[in-house]
């Protein structure tokens, strides 16, 4: 007859053996609770659902690409206005006319952007008739002519005959463009204007003449179709003089004379753009 002592001892291997069939059961050859045929059903139904997902997914991708056209995207009303853009890409500078290693950084920068602007490079392009909007018809996929815009319109701030743009005489050059939109014909005559924000305005020169992004860069067709095109360059000169130096100016550059916007409170680089420039003697 057992003793007392020895059930709780067969209790135990009782329990430590139901507990190991919950993982692999001998005798009717499940794991986990399930049989090898039971786990091979579950495998095949999740790999048929999966594979059911996948293809719907690529089908539904495949479908979307169907309704995109290569040259032009599908949606654009989201930017129906260009911005204003500055070079050198700065909205705070600072420098001493007298030291040249404070305004290297600036030179170097538009001297490397006008790269695409020589005179050699845009020779390649069409010369246009000014005034009117340069509008193409081509068969699909075939490239757009592109309106020459020489760097020496530019001027006193092409760099050509000052190799500085005016920065070692304090007369610092910048250069504005409007960003790129797809097929954009602003009305009108669009022009640069800039102004200083204090009471006593800045003697300024635009280039070319008036500051006037002419129509024939316009409508631009797209990177694609476009590949060669530069958008129309304005250069301000800011003629500063002795009571100009050594104090911060506050500079408001708009696109006028068209109906291109340039006033939205949400976006105050939409026609427009605002840096301040520290010339120090």
């Amino acid at each position: 007859m057992a003793s007392n002592e020895d059930k709780p001892a067969a209790k135990e291997d009782e329990n430590a053996g139901s507990w190991k069939d919950s993982i692999f059961n001998p005798r009717t050859g499940e794991f986990c609770g399930r049989t090898a045929k039971s786990w091979g059903l579950i495998l095949l139904f999740y790999l048929v659902f999966y594979a059911f997902l996948a293809g719907m997914f690529v089908l539904t991708i495949w479908v979307m690409l169907l309704t995109l056209d290569d040259y032009v995207p599908k949606y654009r009303d989201r930017v129906p206005h260009p911005g204003l853009v500055i070079r050198p890409k700065q909205l705070d500078m600072l420098f001493n006319k007298s030291q040249p290693l404070q305004f290297a950084p600036y030179v170097q920068t538009l001297e490397s952007f006008l790269q695409h602007y020589n005179d050699t490079e845009q020779e390649r392009n069409v010369a246009c008739a000014a005034g009117g909007y340069f509008e193409q018809e081509g068969e699909v996929g075939e490239q757009r002519k592109v309106c020459q815009f020489k760097r020496s319109d530019l001027s006193l701030c092409s760099g050509l005959s000052d190799s500085t743009f005016g920065y070692t005489e304090g007369k610092p050059c910048v250069l504005l463009k409007m960003n790129r939109i797809i097929g954009l014909k602003p009305r009108g005559d669009p022009y640069v204007n800039c102004t200083a924000k204090r009471g006593t305005p800045i003697q300024m020169q635009y280039f070319p003449s008036e500051g006037r992004f002419d129509k024939m860069y316009f409508p631009y067709y797209g990177n694609k179709l476009h590949e060669r095109y530069v958008q129309p360059l304005v250069a301000v000169k800011l003629l500063l003089n002795k009571d100009d130096y050594n104090t911060e100016l506050t500079i408001e550059c708009r696109i006028e004379g068209s109906d291109l916007r340039n006033n939205d409170d949400r976006d105050k680089f939409l026609g427009r753009v605002t840096f301040r420039i520290t010339v120090k003697e």
